[in-house]
């Protein structure tokens, strides 16, 4: 039987053409290829590319062929999916394709070169990558988790712009469209059909350049059958052409009328090039002077550290990070400024009051990342806004010893640099190594934190295994367990075979599966099956009936001791006290009715296994199964028969797997969307195993805390999280703080045996043979009274394992002050006033922090918790080593090289292709590695990204815009020094006169809202909103504005408006930089420390310096301010005119029509300051009078509208001629949309974001047509 025609499109660039051959890979079909560009003929075929349908027509058309040869699965696996395939193929054909094919075809000469159309598909292509990269951002695919023909035909559009016209810069932004495509592009199938697909080095394309999809990629390749060896199918072409077909007459004339027009499109184009050859050569353009690079400007004055840095030295011309921060950190370290005890006595009390927060403690094995960095930028702009209002002020330091983490890091150095273990060298040389390692590393932490400019005490810094807080560890475990709060039980874990010991939920990552996965397990060489649900049948006793389970762990089932029904499934009723046999074992299991079995999933019976399973574990006491448990520490299997004795736990899956077939109980294996607990240290999977470990009794003093937020006592903020808190806290389980480990706080608690026959040995799970003490002299007499012996008869053994590192974070607060004993530090500053940290750790911290400092200080540890949100990379994505997404903050503030970045991973403990996936990742987000920043840039903007919602995703591009704005105060400070002039001395105090200008009195006005909105959003933790005051202030009030009136003052003669502006310029800057002190320490310093003083005994820095107040900036004039709003609109207005005109260095006169005589009235105060603002040659006011003819008009306003004379600086009659051409193009654009618009089930079947995006363009383009119809009426005035 002859195989179906496949006729391709004559067009050598088709993306039709692309897309058919993909889903001709994909479908693995076969087919009789007919290349229309050789003389064969496509009969009748309405259009190209086409397939013979069973039927005998013809399928045409790019997308109906695709969907015709393309597998069900990728047209959409369900309807919704389906909807969305079309909706995109759709988008290819009517959007994307046009304007590719418009930017690309003049590149490689298939068309004649209009500039305008280029730009405008270029902007059109630019705009839909946007919407492609925001839409790609969580996604791999378009739609779903698999390529579908929405990929293929959105992929194929795009593969010219790839190709010849997206280079490099071009595709820079988009960095998760071009891995899209990349990831098409490289499929297989897709290389098969289309070859190698190069992407555009921003070279011009040649001649030699081949093109992805052209027909000659099909006709040129070796043939492929069906009958090919590894191919099950494909395009088949004979060897020999096939016979000739007799044509009709009509298809002779179509086909003559085709020749016809391409023999007219060939002579056409030979003409262009002859016109072209003839043309004078254009004078080549004058190249843009390229942006010059951020200088770096070094400090170079040799300044002892802790030494004053030398501001007498001449400002550099621009800012400079380096510059600036270089010195004063250690000055105001040894000056001693950021110690509670500087400038006052602490045993007086303040009357200002008293503000303590302490660090959440880094751990220890590392460096710190954004998360912290944003951490540190809220608490210290806290902490300095609190120590500049007067108050007495600590902010404490510390680190936390981090047991999981820290030995996991040793470990690993340990076998890296003498393949040795820990249990080679023994617990107390191994614990010396973590010592030593922690005095190597450890201070880097530090380091990191005083360059971020934390105005920490560090005489005070601490660390979780110093000995004053490993004291109060002891000290809060035997109390605790005294108390009975802490007791022994065997329960299930968190256990990492892998580690060795229980992890605590925090270090447990959750990976979804949407079926079967494979994936990999330390110590195993194969990677494992997840995500697949195993049915098999239990035999019931003394009956040929069975009962079918499924499970997700079939290895588990060797540990069953029940199967569970729901009680009132009428399946199941007539199994009440039967029992099931085990097949592997002489085990028989009841059968049990529970109602947390659901009876929709599955077969309704459920395998129960106690040991292993927390929901099983439930079951089991409830109905006191019992409690098998089948594996060890290390994941062998234990406690089941032969031969599965001794396997590992994996392996034994396969094996059970395997004897339950040969004894004819397997049912089937399918697909089962789960969730797979993984060890976030080890990337091991977590087993919940049975073990006796020391637990917290948690509902007493969860009832606590509860009640403290429920009275109001304490605040959470913002108070979204209290829902999360009482969901916590009032269903709280206890808490298990044994960790198997060697790194940490060995628990003070010793097993008790008694040298005495009458006292019956104890068992490791019994609390009665377990004791606490302070020592173990303490802990033997407490066992000797407890079982009335004498003490030489009890030998102790203290326990091996350590406390969970969360136990001793929980004492931070109070452990840092010496507590159990009464401090002059505990007394004074617990509890401390505030807790800030993420909102992930709200539990696993805040509420034990809460609950241990109600039960064992009697008082909670701070009156508010400010939860912040967490940060993201600028996709979203979770911050991963793994990712190469984790940023140290230091690489932000000096910047880094991308090979710097790579650098860094190869010093990590990540394995080789962990390094190769994370250094892919920092070459695509951080191309040219990061540049540099600063401190107080990167300080700037995770304030001002600081919401109060869940996530932040930072773009390092964002810190360096506030970079800019960091030059932006250094320049109106030089400029402000230069105005005030040598020998300037300003008034005592920052008070008004009579003499200030209009515009004295506005700034002053606009300075005292700033303060307000300042102090009001530090007060609400409202960092965006203090951000947004000083940005505003600075740049869009002082800068913009103030500045530019007073250039001309500044530039006349010396007098008493150039004195009045001076002093308010000087109160102006000085505030201002009070203001941004707590966020932008080092500038602001940097800045204040050139100002001249206002009285002698200053305070020495600006960080001791008050911090500005509502009532000494009593300077608000809200009338104008609004009379100034109404000038500056003006000023817009004309500054609007002005660029629609082109008029850069033109000066025009302006004329300000007013509505009436107050109107007038009100602007003539402001006429000179819109002159200088809006570059105009002269300003005049009217209300009668009528305004020159030939003016361009803007409304500013209902009460004036803005005439500007363009006669005589413009060639009107050239300009109206420009303007009809564009005012043609647009209203061709215009109908075009509306066309599309109109269509049935436009506002259904067409993506909602593309229809945003439409209707956008639509607006857009009627406001620019009606400018453009103003502009001709205006110009056709002046002919």
């Amino acid at each position: 039987m002859a195989l179906p025609a496949l006729y391709l499109s004559p067009h050598p660039h088709s993306a039709h053409n692309a897309r058919v051959l993909v889903a001709l890979e994909y479908g693995g079909q076969r087919a009789r290829l007919v290349d229309t560009r050789r003389g064969a003929s496509a009969g009748d075929v309405a259009g190209l590319p086409a397939m013979e349908a069973e039927s005998g027509g013809h399928v045409w058309g790019g997308a109906a062929v695709s969907h015709l040869l393309a597998p069900a699965e990728m047209r959409g696996s369900c309807g919704e999916e389906a909807a969305l395939v079309r909706q995109w193929t759709s988008y290819a054909d009517i959007e994307l394709l046009p304007i590719a094919c418009a930017s690309t075809f003049p590149a490689i000469g298939l068309l004649k070169h209009n500039k305008q159309a280029v730009d405008r598909a270029q902007v059109e292509l630019r705009k839909t990558l946007r919407f492609l990269d925001d839409h790609l951002r969580l996604r791999t695919y378009l739609v779903g988790e698999k390529i579908t023909l929405a990929d293929v035909a959105v992929s194929c559009a795009l593969l010219l712009p790839y190709q010849h016209v997206f280079n490099p810069e071009f595709r820079k932004p988009f960095v998760n469209a071009n891995r899209w495509f990349e990831t098409c592009v490289n499929q297989p199938e897709f290389r098969r059909a289309l070859g190698e697909v190069k992407f555009c080095d921003g070279r011009p394309p040649t001649s030699e350049d081949k093109s992805a999809g052209e027909l000659c990629r099909g006709a040129e390749r070796a043939p492929v059958s069906a009958e090919g060896p590894g191919h099950e199918g494909g395009v088949q072409q004979p060897a020999t052409a096939p016979a000739p077909v007799k044509k009709t007459a009509a298809q002779l004339k179509k086909e003559a009328a085709k020749r016809e027009k391409m023999d007219k499109f060939l002579q056409k184009q030979e003409k262009m090039k002859e016109q072209q050859q003839k043309m004078p050569e254009k004078k080549p353009k004058v190249e843009k002077k390229e942006k010059k690079d951020l200088g770096v400007i070094t400090y170079d004055i040799a300044t002892p550290p802790g030494e004053k840095k030398d501001v007498s030295c001449p400002m550099p011309d621009s800012y400079s990070p380096q510059y600036v921060e270089a010195s004063w950190y250690s000055w105001w370290e040894k000056q001693g400024f950021f110690k509670p005890e500087y400038g006052r006595d602490l045993s007086e009390p303040n009357p200002k009051g008293l503000f303590m927060i302490c660090i959440p403690p880094p751990n220890v094995t590392g460096s710190l990342h954004l998360g912290h960095a944003l951490t540190n930028a809220i608490q210290d702009s806290l902490t300095r806004w609190h120590r500049m209002c007067g108050e007495t002020t600590l902010w404490n330091p510390g680190c936390d010893h981090a047991g999981i983490a820290t030995q996991v890091v040793v470990e690993k150095r340990l076998w890296r640099e003498s393949r040795q273990t820990r249990h080679d060298l023994g617990r107390q040389r191994f614990i010396e190594q973590v010592w030593r390692w922690k005095h190597e590393k450890g201070d880097r932490i530090y380091h990191q934190l005083r360059r971020l400019g934390s105005s920490m005490d560090w005489d005070r810094a601490c660390f979780t295994m110093d000995p004053k807080l490993s004291a109060a560890v002891e000290e809060a475990f035997v109390r605790l367990h005294d108390d009975g709060v802490i007791y022994r039980s065997t329960r299930l874990v968190n256990w990492s075979c892998t580690l060795n010991s229980a992890i605590s939920d925090i270090e447990v990552d959750k990976k979804e599966l949407a079926g079967r996965t494979l994936l990999p397990v330390p110590n195993y060489v194969d990677k494992v099956e997840f995500g697949v649900l195993v049915s098999f049948a239990y035999k019931l006793e003394g009956s040929g009936e069975e009962v079918v389970v499924a499970t997700t762990r079939i290895e588990t089932m060797l540990g069953d001791t029940a199967v569970a029904v729901h009680p009132r499934d009428p399946r199941y009723q007539g199994l009440a006290g039967k029992f099931a046999v085990h097949p592997f074992c002489d085990r028989k299991l009841p059968i049990v009715f529970d109602e947390f079995v659901d009876m929709e999933f599955g077969t309704g019976a459920v395998k129960i296994t106690p040991a292993h399973d927390q929901n099983d574990y439930e079951v089991g006491m409830r109905h006191g199964l019992q409690f098998v448990n089948i594996m060890d520490d290390n994941g062998y299997l234990i406690n089941v028969p032969e031969p599965f004795l001794g396997m590992k736990r994996f392996d034994a899956r396969k094996a059970v797997l395997a004897a339950l077939t040969q004894k004819g109980l397997f049912k089937e294996v399918k697909d089962n969307p789960m969730v797979v607990p993984v060890c976030s240290r080890s990337k091991d999977i977590v087993e919940p195993l049975l073990k006796p470990q020391w637990y917290v009794r948690c509902s007493e003093i969860a009832k606590m805390a509860s009640d403290a937020v429920r009275s109001g006592e304490l605040r959470i903020i913002p108070d979204t999280h209290i829902k999360t808190w009482f969901s916590w806290m009032d269903n709280i389980r206890d808490w298990c703080i044994s960790r198997q480990l060697w790194w940490g706080h060995q628990t003070p608690a010793y097993f008790i045996t008694v040298n005495d026959p009458s006292v019956p040995a104890g068992e490791d799970a019994d609390g009665r043979y377990w004791v606490s003490g302070r020592s173990m002299d303490v802990a033997r007499r407490k066992a000797a009274e407890r079982f009335n012996v004498s003490p030489d008869l009890i030998s102790l053994r203290q326990d091996e394992d350590v406390l969970d590192t969360w136990f001793s974070s929980g004492l931070f607060p109070f452990s840092i002050f010496g507590w159990p004993d009464q401090t002059e530090d505990f007394k004074i500053f617990y509890p401390g006033t505030l807790l800030e940290t993420g909102h992930d750790i709200l539990f696993f911290w805040v509420a034990r922090m809460v609950m241990l400092g109600l039960k064992l200080t009697g008082k909670l540890p701070f009156k508010e918790v400010y939860l912040h949100a967490i940060v993201r990379d600028t996709h979203g994505r979770k911050m991963s080593k793994s990712l190469g997404n984790v940023i140290d903050p230091l690489d932000v503030i000096m910047g880094i090289s991308l090979e710097g970045l790579h650098a860094q991973l190869l010093d990590s403990n990540l394995e080789p292709l962990e390094i190769e996936r994370a250094q892919a990742g920092q070459k695509s987000d951080y191309p040219n590695g990061i540049p540099e920043c600063g401190t107080d840039a990167l300080r700037f903007a995770l304030c001002a990204y600081t919401s109060q919602g869940r996530d932040i995703n930072l773009d390092v591009n964002r810190v360096l815009g506030y970079r800019h704005f960091c030059n932006k105060l250094w320049n109106a400070t030089r400029f402000a020094l230069r105005g005030l002039a040598a020998g300037y001395q300003p008034q005592d105090t920052a008070q008004r006169s009579a003499q200030e200008s209009l515009m004295d009195r506005w700034i002053l006005s606009r300075l005292s809202h700033a303060v307000e909105a300042c102090n009001h959003g530090l007060k609400l933790y409202d960092f965006p909103a203090v951000t947004t005051a000083i940005y505003n202030f600075w740049l869009y009030e002082l800068c913009d504005v103030y500045l530019e009136c007073v250039k001309p003052v500044f530039a006349g003669d010396e007098g008493p408006v150039m004195w009045t502006a001076r002093d308010t310029l000087y109160t102006a800057l000085d505030i201002a930089l009070r203001l941004i002190s707590p966020i932008m320490p080092f500038i602001s310093e940097e800045l204040y420390q050139r100002l001249p003083r206002r009285q002698p005994h200053h305070p020495p820095s600006i960080s001791v310096t008050p911090y500005p107040q509502s009532e000494e900036c009593d300077w608000r004039d809200e009338e104008l301010d609004r009379n100034v709003d109404f000038a500056l609109s003006i000023i817009r207005t004309t500054r609007s005119l002005r660029a629609d005109y082109n008029l850069t260095k033109t000066r025009a006169h302006c004329y300000l029509k007013c509505q009436d005589q107050a109107t007038a009235d009100l602007i003539s105060p402001f006429s000179c300051y819109i002159q200088t603002l809006s570059s105009c040659m002269s300003v005049s006011v009217l209300v009668e009078e009528n305004c020159p003819a030939g003016c361009a008009i803007g409304i500013a306003s209902d009460r004036c509208s803005v005439h500007l004379l363009l006669k005589g600086l413009i060639d009107a009659e050239k300009e109206v001629t420009k303007l009809r051409n564009k005012q043609g193009e647009i209203e061709k654009q215009i109908a075009k949309l509306r066309e599309k618009m109109s269509i049935a089930d436009y506002s259904t079947k067409v993506p909602s974001k593309i229809q945003e995006m439409e209707a956008e363009k639509l607006r857009q383009s009627e406001t620019e047509q009606q400018k453009v119809e103003e502009a001709m009426r205006n110009f056709e005035k002046m002919l």
